[in-house]
């Protein structure tokens, strides 16, 4: 079937570039003119913080059950001189009239009173929104930060505006462009041609050009949270170079051997675009596990990074045949100045005489690259999953200003304060009961006070706000918020019908961590099951596709280990612009395990479909190792040093999540297809000898045959390749 495809595409050639150009500009217009919003829900039904949330709406609070923020200022004179309160009362009364539907508590109100430092120069005016989208919010943060910027202040005020509608955005395709930039340079450098480099990074820009567009289109029916294109940017540039670059490379490797231009078009497809097929499915088989969380933010981006996969991938096994169509035997030149003309390939190469010297020493290289791995997991032991919070951000982001304003000023716990909900539907509050529970939680340790509670017009909801001695992102405060569930409200509301509710973001935070933290466990081990059996399918093999998943597993605790270390604990933080050391953030473990699973199975597909090629040519697993090993080291390391740089490219941005994320990405590849691949991979392959291909006969009659490799000609290509060549074939 992809042999057909193939030369359809190469034969059509000029029809299948202009269709992919027309359906590009079309996607990308529908996609942007589609409308639709990205929205940030974390909501857990079932969760105590979710019960509060909804009875906040019910009971006539429905400003507090939306988004909240702080316009923050500070004066050295005292923020209750005259200047200071005219002109802040000012923008209060400006904020409330123009932002829509928004709520101002300001400090110079009864209701604010206790918006004011003891001091005196310190306080803020707290902004309430109706639940909104993501981009409502947006723009009223951005009516506000105009508002503000617009204002007549005094001397000495400083004012900063706290919150996260405020913060300070991503700048848009920075990080990916860093990213594409260092995989041109490393195509260069690998290939040596300018031909041989644009066309992964063309192929690569087509597809995940029309996967965010249908991403965009896709959010109008599925809500998806703002950093969903960031995401799929980020997985999309690096698994779409990496596909292309793999076909590309065979069909050189094709020209090579001497076929022509067609029938290595037709062979490249046959053989890295069937790797490329299997890659690509096993990647969004392992991103939609994530379906498995019943999370409404993981289902929105799960299927966002599906789409931006299967867009890649289609690109490489269409529009890459239709281009080297164009591009013939031609793919070396427009060659760099200093290129090599000639390569060492098949058993003339380094990687070929370095999985030699594996093999005489298989336990050395096993032990020394398990060590490596199990001591870059260690700190995963001890990771704590939660949110950082504006404290984490530059000093430069007025989210940042503002958070440390209010900690001088407050404390740490007023950045994070949790809303009590309590209730009696449909009666009358009892006074003395709330009464008690206000002063039990004001007591309760690590509770720096507690606010008089606020009841709504029909007495059965009353609301206090709760301000932690921690701030928002320690460990103290989780124990606060667990501490008040379980002993203090159950203590102080026994005997009665009055129920309390421990809510507001921090709670939600909370929340969200533990659930994410219980439904890991079965994320994991159904995307470990399925790939197993997939594995088994493929290779025929029992061992293979256990010694994968392990391996795997131990890539996937070395890139924990190292974040846990970085963002945790606080190493080299200063390299990495770390604000300050926190918890990581509770999402990431999944994305993580889903898209590092899914691009390990990558490598390890092409590295162990080229051993079984070997394999079930020569009938020698040792010399089927060695040459598979030399046949993709080099392609291997290059595709992995062009991820490394597209996910580290977003470690040095200013977003502590996508930090966080690029660095756990990037890490893991760089193990991935270093020690695991060219070291662990070799020497188990050894240990295990011939056993690496049991299978039992009644499980291989009932399992499907299912081939990644064509065999068609293998003689000819490998004779052909175990030789020196020349790599300039152009004429």
């Amino acid at each position: 079937m992809l042999d057909r495809l193939s030369r359809t595409m190469y034969r059509r050639r000029r029809l299948v570039v202009a269709g992919w150009i027309v359906f590009l500009v079309a996607i990308v217009a529908i996609g942007s003119n589609a409308g639709g919003a990205f929205r940030t829900d974390f909501d857990l039904p079932g969760s105590e913080s979710q019960a509060a949330f909804d009875r906040l709406e019910q009971s006539g609070f429905r400003d507090r059950a939306g988004f909240s923020a702080q316009i923050v200022f500070e004066a050295d004179e005292g923020v209750d001189t005259p200047p200071v309160r005219d002109a802040m009362t000012e923008i209060f009364d400006q904020v409330a009239s123009q932002v829509d539907e928004a709520v101002v508590v300001s400090p110079y109100t009864p209701d604010g009173a206790r918006q004011i430092s003891e001091d005196g120069t310190v306080a803020y005016g707290e902004l309430n929104l109706t639940d909104r989208t993501e981009e409502e919010v947006l723009t009223a943060g951005d009516q506000v930060a105009t508002i503000v910027a617009d204002a007549e202040v005094p001397a000495g005020l400083d004012v900063a505006l706290g919150g996260d509608m405020f913060a300070d955005e991503n700048p848009g395709g920075s990080s990916e462009a860093v990213g594409v930039l260092a995989a041109m340079v490393i195509l260069l450098l690998a290939f040596g041609s300018v031909l041989a480099m644009g066309l992964p990074i063309f192929t690569a820009l087509c597809g995940i050009g029309s996967g965010i567009a249908l991403v965009l289109l896709t959010r109008t029916i599925v809500d998806m949270p703002d950093f969903t294109t960031a995401a799929v940017a980020m997985v999309g540039i690096g698994v779409g170079i990496d596909y292309a670059l793999f076909i590309v490379t065979r069909y050189r490797e094709s020209l090579h051997a001497g076929r022509d231009a067609e029938d290595a078009i037709a062979h490249s497809i046959d053989t890295a675009g069937r790797a490329v097929l299997f890659a690509g499915l096993t990647v969004m088989i392992s991103v939609l596990g994530l379906l498995l969380m019943r999370l409404s933010t993981t289902l929105g981006v799960s299927i966002a990074i599906a789409i931006g996969v299967f867009m890649t991938m289609l690109a490489s096994l269409t529009l890459l045949p239709a281009l080297l169509g164009f591009v013939g035997r031609n793919i070396d030149r427009l060659g760099l100045p200093h290129r090599v003309r000639r390569e060492r390939t098949g058993r003339e190469s380094f990687w070929w005489r370095w999985s030699r010297v594996l093999q005489r020493r298989p336990w050395t290289a096993f032990l020394a690259g398990l060590g490596i791995l199990l001591v870059l997991s260690v700190p995963v032991l001890s990771m704590r999953l939660g949110f950082g919070d504006a404290g984490n951000r530059p000093t430069t982001d007025t989210t940042r200003q503002a958070y440390d304003t209010l900690s001088d000023g407050f404390g740490p716990g007023f950045n994070g304060a949790l809303l009590l909900v309590a209730s009696t539907p449909g009666q009358a509050l009892d006074s003395q009961t709330v009464a008690e529970v206000g002063v039990s939680v004001g007591s309760t340790r690590g509770v720096a006070f507690a606010s008089p509670p606020i009841v709504n017009d029909a007495g059965d909801t009353a609301v206090f706000q709760v301000f932690p001695t921690s701030a928002p992102q320690d460990a103290a405060t989780e124990e606060l918020v667990d501490r008040l569930r379980d002993d203090v409200l159950p203590s102080a509301t026994a005997g009665t019908d009055v129920a309390v509710w421990v809510g507001g973001i921090t709670a939600a935070s909370v929340d969200f961590a533990e659930y994410t933290a219980s439904r890991l466990p079965i994320f994991i081990g159904a995307v470990l099951i399925l790939s197993f059996l997939l594995l088994m399918v493929v290779f025929r093999s029992l061992l293979v596709p256990l010694k994968a998943v392990v391996m795997n597993l131990l890539s996937i605790g070395a890139a924990y280990g190292v974040v846990v270390a970085v963002y945790q604990w606080g190493w080299a933080s200063d390299l990495f612009g770390v604000g300050k050391p926190g918890p990581i953030e509770a999402w990431a473990p999944m994305f993580l395990f889903a898209v590092v699973f899914g691009l390990s199975m990558d490598y390890e597909v092409f590295l162990l479909s080229r051993i079984r090629e070997e394999y079930d040519r020569t009938g020698d697993n040792a010399t089927a190792v060695a040459d598979g090993v030399a046949l993709t080291a080099r392609v291997i390391t290059a595709a992995a040093a062009i991820m490394v740089c597209v996910f580290g490219s977003f470690v040095f941005g200013p977003e502590r999540s996508l930090q966080l994320f690029g660095l756990g990405l990037a890490v893991a590849v760089l193990v991935d297809a270093t020690i695991v691949r060219l070291l662990l991979v070799p020497a188990t392959m050894e240990l295990l000898g011939d056993r690496n291909w049991w299978l039992p006969r009644w499980l291989d009659r009932v399992l499907p045959r299912v081939r990644i490799e064509s065999s068609d000609d293998l003689d000819r290509e490998l004779a052909a390749l175990t030789r020196d060549e020349e790599v300039g074939v152009s004429r």
